[in-house]
C-alpha cells in the first residue's frame, strides 16, 4: 500500500536539523505500518520498540534517562545492534511509558545523531491528564485515512493518479467516468487501511461494512476503557449525533440536537477528548473572510465530522447500491457525504486548515473557507452536476476573493469569477493555495 506521507518522512530523515519524529493519528490509520515501512525501505536496522504492556522498557525509563544507558537497553529489548547513522529507532504506544517521551528531549539535545520516530493512539488523551511533553524538541507528522488519491493507488491506478497530478484537465476529462466510479467506491469504502486492503483483494461490499462496523466498535470500547467514566455516555452521544447533525445542514453543531436541552458546558469535554483521537475534525467559523483566517474565529460556532467518510456512511447503515448507483433516496445525505469527502482531502491532500463562513441572518453559506499565500479561498461543495452557485457568487460580489471554487460532478471549468473542479481532482484547490 502506498501513502504520501512516507515522502515527507524521507525528507525528515535528510534533514540536518531534525528532531525526534512524533506521528499523531487516531487508531487503525496506520501509524505502525508506515513506521516499519519507513524503517525497511530507508534504514539498514529497525529498532522497534512497543510500549504498551512492557515493563521491562517502562522500567529503564524510570531509570536515569542517560542516552547512552538507553541505547544499550533498546538493543538489548530488540536484539538489533543501533548505530545511529544506519538505524531507525521506532518507540510504538509511547503514552503509555510517558517518561519515553520525555526522553525524546534529551535525544535531541545530546544525541541528535539518532533517527527517532514515535507515534502513540492516544497521545493527544495522555497530553491533556498531564503527559509532560518535549515542547519545542521534536517534529510532528499527521497521519489520516488514505486519501482518494492514495486510493487510486491501492487500486492498482496509479496511472490516474499521475494524470491528476499532471494537472492535464483535457486528459483528465476524458477518462471521468473512471474517476467517477473509483470516487463512489471510495464514497463507500473509505481510507482505513485494513478496509481499503481487504476492498482492494476481496471487492466485497459486505466485508467492507463488517470491517468499517469492528473499527466503530473498536474506538468505542476505547471510550469505556481509556476516558473517566462519567465522561463515557456522552463520548457516545456526541459520536453517534455527528451524522445526524450533518445531514440535518445545520449551520452550526447544536447542542440541543445531541440531548434536549443540552448546552456546551455538557459536552465540551467529550468533544475535545474525540479530536485528542483523532476520531473527530472541528471546523470552525469564520466571522470575516479575511487573512488571517485564525484572527476571525468564532468559537461558538464549529461543525464536526468523523475521521473516515466510510465509517460515516457505516453509521448511517446506508447499503452500498444506495452509494455506488447513486439512488434517490440517498439525495438528502448525499451533501453532508460530499463535504465530508471535500474536508478529508483539504486535510490529508491539499495539506490545509479548512473553516466555513455563515451569517445569523443569511441564507447563504460557504461550505468550506481556506487560506491562501495572498488571499482567501471559498469554496463550494456540490454533489452532482448542479451548475448553480449563488451563495458563492454573493460572497464573490461581496468580499472579491482573488480565487473561487467550485467541486462538482461537472468537468473542469474557468470563468470570470470562478473555477469548478471536479469532486476527484480535489488535489487542485492546491494550485491556488500555493498563489
Amino acid at each position: 500500500m502506498e501513502r504520501f506521507a512516507l515522502s515527507r518522512m524521507k525528507e525528515w530523515k535528510e534533514n540536518e536539523n531534525r528532531k525526534p519524529l512524533i506521528i499523531r493519528g487516531a487508531r487503525q490509520v496506520g501509524k505502525t505500518w508506515i513506521m516499519k515501512t519507513f524503517g525497511q525501505q530507508y534504514f539498514e536496522k529497525t529498532a522497534y520498540v512497543n510500549f504498551d504492556n512492557n515493563a521491562r522498557m517502562k522500567q529503564v525509563f524510570e531509570g536515569d534517562l542517560d542516552i547512552e544507558r538507553l541505547v544499550l537497553a533498546i538493543s538489548a529489548e530488540t536484539g538489533v545492534s543501533i548505530e545511529a547513522e544506519n538505524t531507525l529507532i521506532i518507540f510504538d504506544e509511547v503514552q503509555e511509558v510517558p517518561k519515553a517521551l520525555t526522553s525524546l528531549k534529551y535525544f535531541y539535545e545530546n544525541a541528535p545523531q539518532y533517527a527517532i520516530v514515535a507515534a502513540g493512539s492516544l497521545l493527544g488523551v495522555a497530553l491533556h491528564q498531564g503527559t509532560s511533553f518535549p515542547v519545542g524538541k521534536v517534529d510532528f507528522l499527521d497521519l489520516y485515512p488514505l486519501n482518494f488519491r492514495e486510493f487510486l493507488c491501492a487500486m492498482g491506478e496509479k496511472q490516474f493518479v499521475s494524470m491528476l497530478d499532471s494537472c492535464d484537465t483535457q486528459m483528465v476529462t476524458v477518462f471521468k467516468t473512471k474517476y467517477i466510479e473509483r470516487l463512489r467506491e471510495y464514497y463507500f469504502v473509505g481510507g482505513m487501511p485494513e478496509v481499503v486492503k481487504d476492498f482492494s483483494e476481496k471487492k466485497d461490499y459486505n466485508r467492507v461494512r463488517a470491517i468499517q462496523k469492528n473499527l466503530i466498535n473498536y474506538y468505542q470500547q476505547d471510550f469505556s476503557k481509556h476516558a473517566e467514566i462519567k465522561l463515557v455516555p456522552r463520548l457516545n452521544l456526541v459520536w453517534n449525533s455527528i451524522p445526524m447533525q450533518l445531514a440535518k445542514e445545520n449551520k452550526k453543531y447544536i447542542y440541543g440536537q445531541v440531548r434536549e436541552g443540552s448546552r456546551a458546558k455538557d459536552f465540551e469535554l467529550a468533544i475535545q477528548w474525540l479530536l485528542d483521537c483523532g476520531l473527530i475534525h472541528k471546523v470552525q467559523r469564520i466571522q470575516k473572510p479575511d487573512l488571517p483566517l485564525k484572527a476571525y474565529i468564532d468559537f461558538d460556532a464549529f461543525k464536526l465530522f468523523l475521521v473516515d467518510i466510510g465509517l460515516l456512511i457505516a453509521m448511517t447503515d446506508l447499503d452500498a447500491k444506495v452509494i455506488i448507483e447513486g439512488n434517490k433516496i440517498f439525495t438528502e445525505f448525499k451533501g453532508a457525504l460530499t463535504e465530508q469527502y471535500i474536508l478529508q482531502q483539504l486535510i490529508s491532500d491539499v495539506g490545509v486548515i479548512p473553516y466555513y463562513y455563515s451569517t445569523q441572518n443569511s441564507k447563504g453559506e460557504i461550505d468550506f473557507l481556506v487560506q491562501g499565500k495572498t488571499s482567501v479561498i471559498p469554496i463550494e461543495v456540490k454533489a452532482e452536476e448542479n451548475l448553480k452557485a449563488k451563495s458563492l457568487k454573493a460572497f464573490c460580489e461581496k468580499y472579491q476573493p482573488s480565487y473561487a471554487v467550485r467541486t462538482s460532478m461537472s468537468d473542469y471549468r474557468e470563468q470570470d469569477w470562478m473555477t469548478n473542479i471536479p469532486l476527484y481532482a480535489v488535489k487542485w484547490i492546491k494550485n491556488y493555495v500555493n498563489q
